[in-house]
This record gives structure tokens, sequence and C-alpha cells, in this order.
């Protein structure tokens, strides 16, 4: 322990997981509000993929993330977010058990023009019982659907947060991380303690 007064205490880690479907702005949002040069394991899109990973909805969409993107953003002189994003594709599912061990929380990015590609992140996020806000990523500036239809079509729960926000955008991103944030502590302030 340092006895120098004078001495900054180091900001507390936190683990968040932004995971998602194919092509949401996972790896845009990771980019968009690191403060370091994110680390991206993003690979050129084959023939392979094709009929796999469901590339015929985004067409323009060049490279995809194969095990996970990583940045990290210092909220204040207290926290630090680490931010760990999942590859969106179902058969690197198996890599979420650990991308998730020891988070706070997580972010869901959906697009809602596919809201099928995200169910199976709000699924595993409900059974892992991880706190997690949905964000919707707002494609060309506007919603396609109404929060209210968007809430019942994804069969969330009113006490998950559902916002809005713009992958592109480090102001949006770094609002809906506080909003994860906010709900996180919520949650655990209303657990019995032991």
């Amino acid at each position: 322990m340092d006895s120098n007064p004078s001495a900054k205490a180091l900001p507390v880690p936190l683990k968040i997981v932004i995971a998602g479907g194919f092509g949401v702005g996972k790896t845009t949002a990771v980019g968009s509000i690191s403060e370091i040069k994110p680390l991206t394991t993003e690979a050129a899109i084959t023939t392979a993929a094709e009929g796999i990973d469901g590339m015929e909805e985004i067409p323009a969409k060049t490279a995809t993330t194969v095990a996970l993107d990583f940045g990290c953003i210092t909220i204040d002189e207290t926290l630090k977010l680490y931010l760990f994003g999942t590859p969106g594709q179902d058969r690197f599912g198996f890599m979420w058990r650990d991308l998730s061990h020891g988070a706070l929380g997580a972010m869901v990015i959906v697009d809602a023009r596919r809201i099928d590609d995200c169910y199976p992140a709000v699924d595993y996020f409900e059974k892992l019982d991880l706190p997690f806000v949905v964000a919707v990523n707002m494609f060309d500036g506007r919603l396609a659907h109404t929060i209210d239809d968007l809430r019942w079509a994804l069969a969330i729960s009113d006490q998950t947060p559902l916002i809005m926000f713009d992958a592109r955008e480090r102001v949006s991103v770094r609002d809906a991380l506080i909003s994860l944030l906010q709900h996180a502590l919520k949650r655990a302030a209303s657990l019995p303690t032991p």
C-alpha cells in the first residue's frame, strides 16, 4: 500500500460486453468510443460465408469480426470500462461465455430493420441473468418501428432499458454505456445483501 497521500488511486476496471447480430454496429461502436486504438479481429468476408451469415441483407459489408473487438474508455477518475465486442454470427456463439465471464453488464445492439438477428443475444443475457440494455442503432438516422413495437417484438421486460443510439457517434455511444452502468447499479442495489 502506498503511503504517499498525493498518489492517485487507479480507476476501477469494469468489463462490458457489446453484443448483437451480424453487421449491427458492434465494431463501429467500440471504435467510436475507445480512447485507445481498438483491437479488432476483422477478416474479409469470403464466399464460404454465403448462405450462413445472412450477408444478403447487408451486401456492402466486406469484413466481419471473427473473434472479438476490444477497446476501453475512462469514464472518470474512478471508473474505466473495458469493452469486449462479440462476433455476431451464430457460428461464433461459443465464444460468448468466455467474453461475458466477469462482465458487469452488456449492451445488445439491434438493427431495427433486422430484429430477428438480435434474439440470440437477448436470450443469452436473460438466461445468464447479466444486466443488459438494448440499444437500437439508428441506421440512416431514423427508426423503422416505434419503441413500444420494438419492446413487444423483442419480448423484453419493462425493466430492461431500450434506448436509441448511433454507433458512429462517440457521445451517443457514451450515453448508451452510461445507461447500462445506471441499469447495472440500480439492479445491484435492489439485490438482497448477504
